[in-house]
């Protein structure tokens, strides 16, 4: 993918006026592609304007994933994404995680008519992609002024999940000094995921940035560094997670763009 095509702005996780707000992006298509949704727990906004958008402009709300999505990104096609920090899609998208987990909905559906009526006003007028941006990252900060009810149960959700990937709930959650119940209770709340699917979720993703990077690594060493038992349980994941090998995956990702 060329630089042209797209473009990612950064936020600051631990800003104190974007605490709900882990990254934005701003991707403009020059031609037709394939994209690939990764699969994470963290919620998302996403404006869409051009080919494919409802009166060429439609806003959605998505949950986490907990596979990998396909799809066809069209010429012309200009998105915003804000990825929000785990504990916050309540304050946001005013419904918990678990109500929007897996799910694309329209921000009508979350938000009103009459609070997307205001906030699209605003993107209409918008200079250009930027400028879109940063009216979302405006709306979603004034949307978020108070999200720090969850903020210990998704620090608890972070502390757990690098342990889960080898342990289980129960002793993870010995570990941590709560009750299994109260964990699980956790995680559906923050994430709309069990532990064991936020664990599978997060070993994907470690498997698959460690594959980018290390480039050369055999996949029996990437296995073992990402939290599998062997090879054999990293490529049953994968193709359960993505419907195809690691290999595969990392030659789709090799001409498609990464979104979500």
């Amino acid at each position: 993918m060329d630089a042209s095509a797209s473009a990612a702005v950064r936020i600051g996780a631990h800003s104190s006026t974007l605490s709900a707000l882990s990254t934005l992006s701003v991707t403009e298509r020059d031609r037709d592609a394939p994209g690939l949704a990764i699969p994470g727990p963290e919620s998302q906004l996403v404006v869409r304007f051009g080919p494919g958008a409802q009166n060429g402009l439609d806003l959605y709300g998505f949950g986490g994933r907990q596979t990998v999505g396909r799809k066809l990104l069209h010429r012309g096609q200009r998105v915003v994404m804000a990825r929000l920090e785990l504990g916050t899609t309540e304050a946001v998208l005013g419904v918990p995680a678990s109500a929007v987990v897996g799910r694309a909905i329209a921000l009508e559906d979350l938000w009103g008519d009459a609070a997307v009526g205001r906030l699209r006003e605003r993107l209409v007028q918008a200079r250009d992609t930027s400028d879109a941006a940063r009216t979302l990252q405006s709306a979603i900060a004034e949307r978020s002024a108070s999200t720090g009810g969850q903020a210990a149960r998704a620090r608890l959700v972070l502390e757990a999940a690098e342990r889960l990937t080898t342990a289980s709930v129960s002793s993870v959650a010995l570990d941590l000094g709560v009750s299994e119940r109260h964990l699980r209770r956790v995680f559906h709340e923050i994430t709309g995921m069990s532990p064991k699917a936020y664990a599978k979720v997060t070993r994907f993703r470690r498997a698959l940035r460690i594959a980018r990077e290390a480039d050369g690594a055999g996949w029996a060493t990437i296995a073992i560094a990402a939290g599998y038992y062997d090879q054999a349980h990293l490529i049953a994941e994968f193709r359960t997670i993505a419907g195809v090998t690691p290999r595969a995956l990392l030659g789709e990702l090799g001409s498609a763009q990464a979104i979500g």
